[in-house]
């Protein structure tokens, strides 16, 4: 199939310098950071994906993209972070045993150690997506990382509740999928994959149960992240190249990290996998605990129609804003028409969300 975007092109975010920071985490993991510069500025912006995305999230070239946005707004320093979940990695796919934990405790203080060596000591706002919004809060809760200015999150917060399919797909799922079907991962493109293959046969039963669109690499996103037809985003608020292109913004992945999501959902917040494991010492069991000591503005950003996470940043901002010594650092924004990733990948999002994120960062800026 001829690509009308090339994978992985900045092309999207036009008159900038772009540069890339690799960097390697204490686990022995090589991430990168992508900077977008037009001008120096006090205030810098990182943008952080979620599981099976990448920094391809923000800087879509079919329509106005997130980091273009904050750039024509002042923000002249955005940077995006490929962590250990990025598509752009083969860590996703590959036999591992990486929890939340592990992203918490190594891959944002390794990224801003790196951000600090190029920008010093201004000042450091984080907009993330989905499981980059859980993690990073949980390195932030989990006094993992520091000196962040602000954090507007996407679709999931500390507390997490899903629809009732989609608990159910984490309680049985896994082992059907590993054990039964004996697939070792997950992957939008199965329905590419030769005939009378596991992968292949699944892409098609799966296409069977959703008859909203003829792409079968939408059906796959929706059977993999949550309930609904389809699931992650509304089909009239995309662009459809955007549509088009989707197993490219979201790619495959294994399903050690749903081990850590179901512990998650069924406490209800966001906890450690494992109590017992020494590399996680330093990381709090119930990353609420502290919720009262936490100081850091937080934007909680969903859509009405979230799919995945429900009401997850609903919940997230009633529970710290009842809980926090500052409940005025907590804010919420429910967007009208959205569901779980539209708020970013939308072709409108620059007209009917950004402007809110924008206006936080420029109020918190200061």
């Amino acid at each position: 199939m001829q690509r009308r975007i090339p994978r992985y092109t900045p092309a999207g975010v036009a008159d900038a310098a772009v540069t890339t920071r690799p960097f390697t985490t204490e686990d022995g993991l090589g991430l990168c950071l992508t900077r977008f510069r037009r001008f120096d500025c006090d205030d810098v912006v990182v943008l952080l994906h979620g599981l099976t995305a990448s920094s391809d999230l923000f800087i879509m070239p079919e329509h106005r993209n997130m980091a273009g946005y904050l750039l024509d707004n002042g923000f002249g320093d955005v940077w995006t972070l490929d962590m250990r979940m990025s598509n752009r990695f083969p860590y996703n796919t590959e036999p591992h045993r990486h929890t939340l934990d592990d992203v918490a405790l190594y891959d944002y203080p390794a990224a801003l150690a790196e951000l600090r060596r190029h920008i010093g000591d201004r000042r450091v706002h984080v907009v993330a997506h989905c499981l980059g919004s859980m993690t990073f809060l949980m390195s932030l809760f989990g006094d993992v990382v520091r000196n962040i200015t602000s954090v507007v999150v996407n679709a999931v917060g500390l507390v997490m509740h899903v629809p009732t399919w989609s608990r159910w797909k984490l309680d049985y799922g896994r082992e059907l999928i590993e054990r039964v079907i004996g697939l070792s991962h997950l992957d939008p493109r199965f329905d590419r994959a030769p005939a009378l293959t596991r992968g292949r046969a699944l892409a098609r039963l799966v296409s069977l149960a959703h008859p909203e669109c003829d792409n079968p690499a939408c059906h796959m996103v929706s059977f993999m992240w949550g309930s609904g037809w389809p699931a992650l985003y509304s089909h009239a608020n995309l662009d459809p190249v955007t549509h088009d292109r989707i197993a490219d913004l979201l790619g495959p992945t294994g399903l050690q990290y749903h081990r850590h999501i179901r512990k998650i959902v069924r406490a209800g917040r966001a906890v450690k996998y494992d109590s017992t494991a020494p590399r996680h010492a330093s990381l709090p069991d119930d990353y609420l605990a502290n919720a009262e000591e936490a100081d850091t503005p937080v934007l909680f950003l969903t859509g009405d129609h979230n799919n995945v996470f429900g009401d997850s940043c609903v919940r997230c901002h009633r529970e710290l804003t009842g809980r926090s010594r500052h409940p005025d650092r907590y804010e919420l924004y429910v967007a009208p028409g959205y569901g779980y990733l539209d708020c970013i990948i939308g072709k409108n999002a620059h007209l009917d969300v950004f402007p809110h994120v924008l206006d936080f960062l420029r109020r918190r800026a200061v």
